[in-house]
């Protein structure tokens, strides 16, 4: 097989596999009141970057090991322990059993603490998100859990967000958001306030003095806003070009063939009048096909 069919073979399994039924990665419940949900999360959402391996100049891919340096000697994974280091070079090793004696509510539960409303909810938090499906039991028929239906229909048509706490793997039991989507559940993991650097670290911001907008400046700004802006947004219209003319390298490569790109346009260079480069922008925005891809 040639390089560039080994290429498309790789394609072609790639698809399959993006394609396939997927799998759940937790089992357990969501609880609130007296209520008791019982759930499985599956990943909302897969990464679809290129993977390059690392390869020695005569083209053989680079392997890793487990390597003692002190010892002079590879370990195998089974032999491997968990250690938190209390000085420099210093470690107490934690035993998995005793990991295990660390059991909260959180352990196999969804342990909702509060609701609120959604504008409340600041994206910046969010660090990964899941799908949250009613666990159906084998044998029974597919009918959605009562309870489950009502909390997606109170959420939907209340605007609300349940804000909770669970473990999903051992070292941390996390902050998560649960709120309606689509015809079920997205459960989004937070990060703690303590994870957030405060913006107050930005000397760029925090120490500078906002600039003085004028009311023309103001008015072109939010035309140029107001033309630019769907009434619908449609993530579907956008795509990776960059993946895409990576594509082509790769494709280009594997039929030993010259890869060329077309020349984007250089940076716009810095404003430095503002009117001017709104009232052109606004000239431009008018001729913009907001329905195109992008």
């Amino acid at each position: 097989m040639s390089p560039a069919e080994q290429v498309k073979e790789k394609e072609k399994k790639e698809k399959k596999s993006t394609g396939s039924s997927p799998r759940s990665l937790w089992k357990g419940s969501i609880s609130f009141g007296l209520v008791s949900i019982p759930v499985r999360l599956y990943n909302a959402t897969y990464d679809k970057e290129f993977s390059f391996n690392q390869l020695c100049p005569n083209g053989h891919k680079i392997q890793y090991k487990r390597w003692c340096p002190v010892e002079e000697r590879e370990y195998s994974y089974t032999e491997i322990k968990k250690g938190y280091e209390i000085a420099k070079d210093k470690y107490i090793i934690i035993e998995k059993e005793n990991l295990d004696k660390i059991k909260l509510k959180t352990t196999k539960t969804i342990d909702v603490k509060e609701f609120i409303n959604m504008d409340e909810f600041d994206p910046l938090f969010v660090e990964k998100s899941y799908y949250v499906a009613p666990d159906v039991k084998k044998g029974t028929t597919a009918i959605i859990d009562k309870a489950y239906s009502l909390l997606v229909r109170v959420l939907k048509e209340d605007n609300k967000i349940c804000i909770g706490k669970v473990i999903l793997r051992e070292n941390k039991e996390h902050l998560v958001a649960l709120r309606a989507y689509q015809r079920g559940m997205v459960m989004h993991i937070l990060r703690y306030i303590d994870e957030i650097r405060p913006v107050e670290d930005i000397k760029e911001i925090s120490e500078a003095t906002p600039a003085k907008i004028d009311n023309k400046e103001l008015e072109l700004g939010q035309l140029l806003v107001q033309n630019l802006s769907s009434e619908q947004f449609d993530i579907s219209q956008y795509s990776d070009s960059y993946a895409t003319e990576l594509k082509k390298l790769i494709e280009a490569e594997s039929k030993g063939k010259t890869f060329t790109i077309t020349e984007e346009a250089e940076p716009m260079a810095e404003t430095k009048d503002l009117v001017a480069a709104l009232k052109a922008s606004l000239q431009q925005s008018t001729k913009h096909d907001k329905r195109g891809p992008k």
